[in-house]
């Protein structure tokens, strides 16, 4: 079993599903008393989230790629990014440390194509939703995406930050994002990426009203894939970092 590296705490809401989740992955598949071999640096998010709202991506980069290089010396044979926005730092992670980055959309990329589907709609930050670098990749990878309109992706985007990434789950917030799904939906989506990591907390793929890819259950799939694999799965790690 391979040891991965977990960028989390971003939110740690989430980032306790990760640990939950690839262990019970692990333990499913050896049984007995096994369970994952994880390193998780947990971040204080606050700090993340200044710069995010000083849009300075420069100086998040350098904080990623400090704590994956901290993960790497500690003993991490690859490493993940527990979140989809900071993927916007991926390429400077991939640049700079040196080891293999289990990226969250080719995971997506993967479970889309596994199940079938071709179309799906976005959901996440205004960032995802509406920067290249997310659905620029899924597309690059011969999935279509679709996203609400601006006003709409605002709305998605201040739900997360002013509740999910706080803790807090409302029913009147998991109806407007069931009727946002129903709308991409009716525009031609066959799936929804849940492409913040809790969303899956607010909507439950299985209440969603269309089939929906939850991305930490797709991101653990792929990163209990490849710590089980007796050597590197290449489709499973970014290129630029093998």
């Amino acid at each position: 079993m391979r040891r991965i590296g977990l960028l989390g705490g971003m939110s740690w809401h989430s980032s306790i599903e990760y640990y939950t989740k690839i262990n019970d992955a692990v333990a499913k598949q050896l049984g007995g008393h096994h369970s994952a071999q994880i390193l998780l640096d947990s971040c204080d998010f606050a700090d993340i989230r200044e710069l995010q709202e000083a849009n300075d991506w420069a100086g998040n980069d350098a904080s990623l790629v400090s704590t994956a290089q901290r993960l790497v010396d500690g003993g991490a044979e690859a490493v993940a990014i527990a979140t989809n926005l900071m993927h916007k730092c991926a390429p400077a992670i991939e640049a700079q440390v040196d080891a293999p980055l289990i990226h969250m959309v080719d995971s997506i990329a993967t479970m889309a194509k596994r199940r079938g589907y071709s179309t799906l709609a976005v959901l996440g930050t205004r960032w995802t939703m509406l920067e290249d670098f997310y659905t620029g990749r899924l597309e690059a990878q011969g999935i279509k995406t679709l996203v609400p309109d601006e006003a709409t992706c605002l709305e998605v985007d201040q739900i997360i930050w002013d509740e999910l990434t706080q803790g807090k789950f409302t029913d009147a917030s998991r109806a407007r994002y069931v009727e946002i799904m129903n709308d991409l939906k009716a525009r031609g989506a066959d799936a929804v990426a849940l492409s913040c990591t809790e969303i899956g907390l607010l909507v439950p793929p299985e209440t969603a009203p269309l089939p929906a890819l939850d991305s930490v259950d797709a991101h653990v799939a792929a990163i209990v894939e490849w710590m089980m694999a007796e050597a590197p799965v290449a489709s499973l790690v970014s290129s630029a970092a093998v």
